[in-house]
């Protein structure tokens, strides 16, 4: 303990405290500084690890641990050490400071995701340090640049050093192993797939002219009505084999019947946000850029759409798109990445399930598809199947979805305490 801190909550804290926003397009404070921070944390338990740069001050870490079976795969265990960007004079404490308040530590990355970054080194410390080892060998790393696609990190290393992660056949991240509550029992959502991405850029061209003249060739104007459709479109509920588990797991806890999807996801209080988004292709406008003076019709007015489909429906989705936005409309493709599923089955699964239900033994485990992505999307191209599993036993009370790029993001400390405990007993069991 320090300053009355478990291990797990001090490593978290030190980690948010370092200003690493990414702002996309390779705009970024850098992770460089988290990176040697957690360098030196991994030196103290006795692992040496690697730490590559993709562009000055974009750093990731790696590292291997020996398993006590060298005839099983190894398994990935990752983080990410960059966060969104926050706007301090939203937020009610500095995001950056790390400040302890209710129970809670406080700060951007609290839960996405230098909370599991300071899970891992925790659970690592405690293995190492009583003379352990995990069962299986580990691939350990922490990446940069996952909140803009990984193209400085994940994806970086996946291409130039794929033997970084030879031998490996499995992963585990952020967002999953995490409780709800759902009609009065703790469920734990077991992240067993993700959606695809498309960020695309929506381009209207017209006539540049005087903002004072009768002008129906108006690009901003045609883009307007553009986004309007794609904002306001409902793509239709399609299952895949996670979310019909999911749902059926969820209708039964509730007791209800589960012919109607959305209905079901949307009976489970805050956390429908992610749920119902999984069960669908869906489309969000989320930037607009148009014209550099009052009174001046510009020529070109473009705008940034966040698509996510289904996994393996990517060509679908962009598709639906162009037919909603129109011929007048063009479409770009800015960054793809591709959707996972894997089954929720196996020993991996079998594993994360049984330490969730040894350190919570009244809890239910549920697959669910994770409506986001992570860096699992980039280990996918080495053949590695990456799963969710960041484990916290939650309070009902916390709107866990609201803290993913939200404002005031935190996490109980007694839900890091409870994921390094899980954790560890993963690491020693499979």
């Amino acid at each position: 303990m320090t300053d009355g801190l478990s291990r797990t909550a001090q490593l978290a804290r030190d980690l948010i405290r370092f200003d690493t926003q990414n702002w996309g397009g390779g705009r970024s404070s850098g992770e460089a500084d988290a990176a040697a921070y957690v360098a030196e944390v991994l030196a103290s338990m006795g692992v040496e690890s690697q730490t590559l740069e993709s562009a000055p001050g974009r750093a990731s870490v790696i590292a291997r641990i020996e398993g006590t079976d060298p005839s099983l795969p190894l398994l990935v265990v990752h983080g990410h050490l960059d966060v969104v960007p926050a706007d301090a004079s939203e937020w009610s404490v500095d995001p950056f400071a790390g400040e302890i308040r209710d129970g809670c530590l406080w700060g951007r990355g609290a839960v996405d995701m230098k909370q599991m970054d300071a899970m891992i080194l925790a659970a690592l410390e405690r293995i190492l340090a009583a003379g352990r080892r995990p069962r299986r060998g580990l691939v350990i790393a922490f990446f940069a640049d996952e909140e803009a696609g990984g193209e400085y990190g994940a994806h970086w290393l996946v291409r130039e050093h794929p033997e970084l992660f030879a031998g490996a056949t499995e992963a585990i991240s952020e967002v999953g192993g995490y409780s709800v509550e759902i009609a009065g029992t703790r469920a734990y959502l077991l992240q067993t797939a993700e959606k695809a991405l498309q960020w695309i850029l929506l381009r209207a061209r017209g006539t540049a002219a005087h903002g004072s003249q009768h002008m129906r060739d108006n690009a901003v104007t045609k883009l307007a009505r553009a986004v309007a459709d794609v904002g306001a479109h409902e793509f239709p509920v399609e299952l895949t084999e996670t979310t019909r588990a999911l749902i059926a797991g969820v209708a039964e806890l509730l007791g209800v019947e589960d012919d109607d999807p959305d209905a079901v996801a949307e009976r489970t209080g805050t956390i429908s946000r992610f749920l119902r988004s999984s069960l669908r292709h869906t489309a969000n406008p989320t930037m607009l850029e148009a014209g550099y003076k009052h009174n001046v019709i510009p020529s070109v007015a473009e705008a940034r759409i966040d698509v996510r489909p289904l996994p393996g429906r990517e060509t679908e989705a962009i598709d639906a798109i162009k037919a909603i936005v129109g011929d007048d409309i063009e479409v770009e493709l800015v960054h793809g990445d591709v959707g996972i599923e894997h089954p929720y089955s196996g020993e991996l699964v079998e594993a994360m399930a049984a330490a969730l239900t040894r350190h919570d033994p009244e809890a239910r485990v549920l697959p669910y598809m994770l409506s986001g992505g992570t860096d699992n999307k980039s280990l996918s191209e080495l053949g590695i199947a990456g799963y969710g599993f960041a484990p916290l036993k939650l309070t009902p009370d916390l709107d866990f979805a609201a803290m993913f790029h939200g404002v005031d993001e935190r996490v109980p400390l007694t839900a890091l305490d409870f994921g390094t405990d899980v954790l560890e007993d993963l690491l020693l069991t499979y």
